[in-house]
């Protein structure tokens, strides 16, 4: 069984590393971001939760204050190139410590529909 639950940030970043001089994403620009984080478990038999939303909302303020309203590229170590897959890896680090269960990040520009989702391992 899966639960989730989303915030939002917006940010900063540019991706000279991987877009030519002239293109729009060579500039700084920026994002409003979605992010859901789903949590994987069995309900506890004493009270019917998998994980209590106001721990995991707790642990999710503090990877967004480390995010929102940040210039992504220099203000985030471990962000020098925020792309949505960097973001989930990222986001995956941070919160896996801190989340119990943590089964999948989805990172989202829902306005140009865009996005990306991590189940914690590469293949």
């Amino acid at each position: 069984m899966r639960i989730h639950k989303d915030f939002t940030f917006d940010a900063a970043h540019h991706l000279p590393h991987f877009f030519p001089e002239g293109h729009p994403n060579h500039r700084l620009h920026g994002h409003s971001y979605r992010v859901r984080v789903w949590i994987e478990g069995a309900p506890d038999p004493q009270t019917g939760l998998i994980l209590d939303f106001d721990s995991l909302y707790a642990s999710m303020k503090e990877a967004r204050e480390a995010l929102d309203h940040r210039y992504l590229n220099e203000d985030v170590p471990g962000l020098e190139k925020p792309s949505l897959e960097n973001i989930a890896l990222w986001l995956w680090d941070f919160l896996s410590p801190r989340a119990p269960g943590l089964a999948q990040i989805g990172v989202y520009r829902d306005n140009i529909a865009e996005g990306c989702e991590y189940a914690g391992e590469l293949s």
